[in-house]
């Protein structure tokens, strides 16, 4: 009876070693299926440029949900799946809305008008925007609008893909086509990309033992300056000539 247990032991902890290698490979299209449904959140919810013009419809037609003034966008570009955030100033030259699809907007104003010449002022004038958003909207964070909900939703989803990899690159086998630091400054290009590059060469398409001159940690970092140029040049291009609706930012 003594004997038995190392006997059944072994087969066990071998076959765990088999199926895990394929649990892992296999379950890369989670991976991706999250991927994809973080993407589609996230370029839903990301703020769009707009006009006055607009500001002024969304108001009259009762779809301006919250609302904030403030002096631009803040994006620290800490990594991949953080999100802008605004720069709070109650006299701040832009304003930004959301809608009931969960969209954001934003648009460059005037600051309001002293509070002594706001009676005198046109109500359609840039003077009286913050008086007809306080009567029809809540503040940014007053209530829970769609568009905070789906940003919250990315960005918890954008954290558990990251804890993921960097679980797998940090506690898992050593990568067979470049180093663990390689990987991770790959990891930190824009829009998850990196995480999609590290999934495809290191757990989907392997190579059979480690590369002769796989990639260091320098060359991870040069490819990041390299590639997030070269994604930020595309990204402005596409955004000329697609606009803001297509290629939000």
């Amino acid at each position: 009876m003594v004997e038995l247990i190392p006997a059944r032991s072994r087969p066990a902890g071998g076959r765990w070693r088999e199926v895990l290698p394929v649990a892992l490979r296999w379950g890369l299209p989670v991976l991706w299926v999250l991927w994809v449904l973080w993407a589609s959140l996230a370029w839903w919810v990301e703020p769009r440029e707009s006009t006055q013009a607009q500001l002024d419809r969304d108001l009259t037609a009762g779809r301006v949900v919250t609302f904030q003034r403030a002096y631009g966008w803040a994006d620290d570009d800490a990594y991949w799946g953080s999100r802008p955030r605004l720069q709070y100033a109650t006299n701040g030259w832009l304003l930004a809305w959301t809608v009931p699809n969960g969209q954001t907007r934003y648009a460059h104003v005037d600051p309001p008008a002293p509070e002594s010449s706001v009676a005198e002022a046109d109500p359609s004038a840039n003077a009286g925007w913050d008086a007809r958003l306080t009567a029809v909207a809540d503040p940014w964070y007053g209530v829970g609008a769609a568009a905070h909900r789906i940003t919250d939703a990315a960005a918890v989803l954008a954290g558990v893909l990251t804890v993921l990899w960097l679980g797998r690159l940090i506690g898992g086998a050593p990568p067979l086509a470049g180093t663990r630091w390689f990987w991770f400054w790959i990891g930190l290009l824009p829009f998850g990309l990196g995480l999609l590059a590290w999934s495809y060469r290191e757990a989907w398409r392997p190579p059979a033992a480690p590369a002769a001159d796989r990639g260091s940690g320098w060359r991870g970092l040069g490819w990041l300056i390299l590639a997030g140029i070269g994604i930020a040049i595309l990204v402005f291009n596409a955004r000329r000539l697609l606009g803001t609706t297509v290629v939000p930012g």
